[in-house]
């Protein structure tokens, strides 16, 4: 059976890439690997074409220790401890109260579903093959659905859609929100905080995984703490031993209802998703999460996406390169007019700034997130759509996006082009299996009632 995200030779080729990132001399493992016979190049879905031999999986397993054992460069701008980071951010900003909460977090959660099933056929797809399929089927640019009605079999062969989403994604199949990942962890946010409110500890999120997150249904750094978490390794080990994606997308996708519950408070809402996003992540992994928790404590009570994006950057370290690359994402969208020359020229920005990035990599998707939340202003369709054109992890940025303007818009301003599909349900492999968006929406608030006032810090 062939793992990915697991293998000795698939971690050894990307850990090459994150050691060298944080300042690690990796050359003498580089000419050794290759000497070898291995492939320095990471795989990008996850797991390399041609098994490694026993002895070649045993080398790897060697050098990945080699590579640990390596110092890195500081990084003073870039700390993990809560401490550290916190003495880093300016002070939080002073945001309204929610007023109409429920219709807020209704709105969240089916803009998070439908901005991810968009983007769900085409992850894994590339700018140039997104583009491409939908010019073929005369939906360029995007502002609905993905079909395969009319694709030509030489466009589909080119672009594979993700075989997993293919059936049940498409416009022309879809019923309901299919089981995600991106939808999985909302959910699970939900029962770690009815389980143990705010005050809950990283290992309480372990534990949780344990209890009700399938292991097949984990990928790229969740993978790896999920093993370390198996192998009795104590956080924050389980986010550092053999997981080279420690800074990728896996916990920024995890920690928007930490926000919702936080209606305003961006700072108790970082605080949180540190908590979580440290058992698999560190540095910039760790800010994706904060940062998307902030959108969303900032989305339940703003009154624009600038307003959003404004107050959640107060939770992103400035120096850090996450924060470099919002800066980035909100230049772009703000130079953007929405003709499609002016989205190329960004996008061309985009990927000119972190095209060498893995797809999943947190740096890339969240200037993809921040620039389509400048450039849609407000607008759902337009939004959503931009973030997906914009290549990488689609379905995962799509969530975030659609997450923030349904927030703003209310399920109402999304528009039934997109939420009559959704039949307001959401399947997942959780316990309980498919939920009614209405009742998670319910549960958030009912917690964001108990939570409001109460302070992290």
């Amino acid at each position: 059976m062939r793992l990915t995200w697991a293998q000795p030779e698939d971690l050894l080729a990307h850990e090459l890439v994150q050691s060298a990132a944080e300042g690690r001399d990796v050359a003498a493992v580089h000419e050794h690997w290759v000497a070898a016979g291995g492939d320095p190049v990471p795989a990008v879905s996850g797991a390399g074409p041609v098994p490694a031999t026993p002895e070649l999986r045993a080398l790897a397993r060697e050098l990945l220790e080699e590579l640990a054992a390596l110092p890195a460069a500081p990084h003073p701008d870039e700390p993990d401890d809560w401490e550290a980071v916190a003495a880093l951010l300016p002070p939080a900003p002073s945001l309204p109260a929610p007023t109409d909460l429920t219709g807020r977090v209704l709105g969240a959660w089916t803009g998070r579903a439908a901005g991810c099933l968009l983007g769900k056929p085409v992850e894994k797809i590339p700018r140039q093959g997104i583009e491409e399929i939908l010019r073929a089927t005369g939906r360029w640019p995007l502002d609905r659905w993905f079909t395969a009605v009319g694709l030509p079999d030489d466009v589909a062969a080119r672009w594979p859609w993700n075989r997993r989403s293919r059936p049940t994604s498409l416009e022309e199949n879809i019923s309901g929100m299919p089981e995600d990942d991106d939808l999985n962890y909302p959910i699970l946010a939900l029962l770690l905080l009815e389980q143990h409110g705010t005050g809950f500890t990283t290992d309480d999120v372990a534990q949780l995984w344990l209890d009700h997150l399938p292991a097949g249904r984990v990928f790229t750094a969740e993978r790896a703490a999920y093993r370390n978490i198996l192998d009795a390794r104590p956080v924050p080990e389980t986010a550092t031993y053999l997981n080279p994606f420690r800074e990728w997308i896996g916990a920024l996708i995890r920690t928007d209802v930490l926000g919702w519950v936080r209606p305003g408070d961006v700072r108790a809402a970082a605080r949180l998703a540190w908590t979580d996003a440290r058992l698999s992540h560190t540095r910039n992994g760790v800010y994706g999460a904060m940062w998307a928790a902030a959108l969303g404590a900032a989305t339940t009570v703003c009154d624009g996406v600038e307003d959003v994006l404004d107050a959640a950057s107060a939770v992103v370290p400035p120096r850090s390169r996450l924060a470099e690359a919002v800066r980035l994402g909100r230049e772009l969208g703000a130079a953007c007019d929405g003709s499609k020359p002016a989205v190329r020229e960004a996008l061309d920005g985009l990927h000119a700034a972190y095209g060498t990035l893995h797809w999943v990599h947190t740096l890339n998707n969240a200037a993809t997130i921040a620039f389509a939340l400048t450039a849609g202003r407000g607008d759902f369709s337009a939004s959503v759509s931009l973030a997906v054109t914009a290549g990488w992890d689609t379905d995962s940025a799509g969530a975030t996006v659609g997450a923030v303007v349904g927030g703003l818009r209310g399920v109402d301003g999304i528009g039934e082009q997109w939420t009559r599909p959704l039949e307001g349900r959401i399947a997942t492999s959780l316990p309980g299996g498919e939920q009614r968006i209405t009742d998670l929406a319910a549960r958030t608030v009912a917690l964001a009632g108990a939570t409001t006032g109460a302070g992290d810090e």
